[in-house]
């Protein structure tokens, strides 16, 4: 029934579509026609309270979260709990990678083409659908069916952002982004203690049975409170070819990625899915740039703003996984080992979750610093707080409060950095492309959160300690891997100080137009107010 209510709630938003205005044709200076403007924005409510859409659409993003983190203190017991091999097993976490690194960028052109709190709703179902497949599962193939369901509906969080520059005035734009992109650290907080104590005390079941009641609640407030925003671009046509190749070609690279080191790095599948991934990638890329109405605007994408706010987003996301990686093992490790900390998973979660709610408590102070002097520079001081956050670890690394310390100026960074890259791609792309290319900039943070995976996964299987006939990752080996997530914080800082900023920007007089799509975008100033 709940799946059932999910589905109407769906039906209804889809048949509710706001009405179009037509806009004002302009005349360029040779008399000749130019493209229409962009449609404006039309809610679904006239009476729009700021506070209460950001409100749900957060809500939204810490329930995305929550998703990911869901299965991390189930890790261990998964084989036994679902009767397979260690190896199968694993596959609950790689499903949910594959599955969301495929759906985003489809969710957020869909997004644009239809309307994001439609295509918001839409996400939300397989979310619920996942949880209860996986509540349900009572061996590996459910279980990895209904993580990879999870796994579409994580285009919630890039559609709230896009959404968020519809149905907001400007003045509240800056701090709404900043807090709607925090919610993914308070998600992950939250879920990580939350879902230890419940496996460590209830049914594993119940964790799902909760993730699937979360996910009802946010569809139903996004129904009721989230007006419906700007009416999409009115393509009839969807980038069918372009969806199955993208998705062809991350598959391919993740599952290199996130495999290799089971596979081995130099196997012939593993060396066979990059070199796929590079000809697939290689065959979209040019598909794209031929298409008439693409998935992914590649001309947009290659605008330097937009290309140097993606490649800093790709170090961050590294930088940000890293510690993720490490802090957990060194908080759980035994005392014994000399540099472990002997905690609980649940105290480990509660050791974590001060971090995350750091995100959120610093996203205010983020968004004045975007407002005043630009969303470039708090991307910067984000990558560089995160460095120093590493840098500080070599001091701080032999106590729960140093760790904790750790976490919280890592976490700091990420905050501002995370809130200042929506605002970058929104202030260089036309309106009607805002979902999808805030899409995209999620996806390359997801590449770069792979990367760290498996890059600090083999630093750590290099680099180890016998400690009673078990090979443990060793104290050097954490220090290895923190300075490397110091260097990535390092290089994001400078990707980010060389990223070229309009003009409107840097405090000028905004364009009437996007001068390369001759349609009216929203100024970079609003988008950090």
């Amino acid at each position: 029934m709940c799946i059932m209510h999910a589905l109407c709630i769906v039906q209804i938003a889809m048949a509710v579509r706001s009405r179009d205005h037509p806009a004002a044709a302009r005349k360029s200076s040779g008399g000749r026609p130019a493209e229409p403007r962009e449609k404006p924005v039309v809610s679904s409510k006239p009476d729009v309270r700021p506070g209460r859409v950001v409100g749900v659409l957060a809500l939204a993003g810490i329930v995305a979260a929550i998703m990911q983190t869901l299965v991390v203190p189930l890790i261990g017991d998964l084989p036994v709990m679902l009767d397979t091999s260690p190896s199968n097993a694993s596959w609950v976490v790689t499903a949910t990678l594959l599955s969301a690194a495929v759906a985003t960028p489809v969710a957020g052109r869909l997004g644009d083409m239809y309307g994001k709190r439609r295509m918001l709703l839409v996400s939300v179902l397989p979310l619920v659908a996942g949880s209860v497949v996986c509540a349900l599962a009572s061996s590996v193939v459910p279980m990895i069916v209904g993580r990879g369901l999870q796994g579409l509906g994580m285009g919630v969080v890039p559609l709230g952002v896009s959404l968020l520059r519809d149905v907001l005035p400007p003045e509240k734009l800056g701090s709404s982004i900043a807090l709607m992109s925090a919610s993914m650290g308070v998600g992950g907080a939250l879920g990580l203690p939350f879902s230890a104590a419940v496996a460590e005390n209830a049914s594993w079941r119940v964790l799902f049975w909760v993730a699937a009641a979360l996910s009802l609640l946010v569809a139903l407030l996004a129904w009721l409170f989230v007006p419906a925003g700007r009416v999409g671009t009115g393509s009839v046509r969807f980038d069918v070819l372009g969806a199955i190749g993208l998705g062809s070609g991350l598959i391919c690279l993740l599952l290199a990625v996130s495999k290799g080191s089971d596979w081995g790095w130099t196997s012939g599948t593993t060396l066979g899915l990059f070199a796929a991934a590079v000809v697939v990638l290689l065959a979209w890329g040019r598909w794209e740039l031929r298409s008439s109405e693409p998935l992914v605007d590649l001309r947009v994408t290659a605008r330097p703003q937009v290309l140097m706010t993606n490649a800093a987003s790709v170090l961050v996301g590294f930088a940000m996984y890293a510690q993720s990686l490490v802090v957990p093992q060194l908080l759980q490790l035994p005392e014994a080992t000399g540099y472990g900390l002997g905690q609980s998973m649940m105290a480990m979660g509660l050791w974590m979750a001060p971090a995350g709610l750091m995100m959120m408590a610093l996203a205010p102070l983020g968004a004045k610093l975007s407002a005043a002097r630009g969303p470039k520079v708090t991307l910067s001081v984000g990558a560089l707080v995160i460095s120093l956050g590493y840098g500080s670890s070599l001091l701080l690394m032999g106590s729960t409060w140093g760790l904790l310390v750790v976490t919280l100026i890592c976490n700091t960074g990420v905050g501002l950095a995370y809130g200042a890259m929506p605002a970058l791609i929104m202030g260089a792309v036309p309106q009607s492309a805002t979902a999808s290319a805030n899409s995209f900039n999620t996806l390359m943070r997801s590449i770069g959160s792979s990367a760290a995976a498996a890059v600090i996964g083999v630093v750590l299987a290099q680099m180890t300690t016998d400690f009673g006939g078990h090979f443990l990752p060793s104290e050097n080996g954490f220090r290895a891997a923190m300075l490397m997530g110091c260097g990535v914080g390092l290089a994001a800082a400078v990707v980010a100080a060389f990223i070229p900023v309009r003009e409107a920007e840097a405090g000028s007089q905004a364009p009437e137009t996007d001068p390369e799509t001759d349609i009216e975008p929203r100024p970079a100033s609003e988008a950090t107010a």
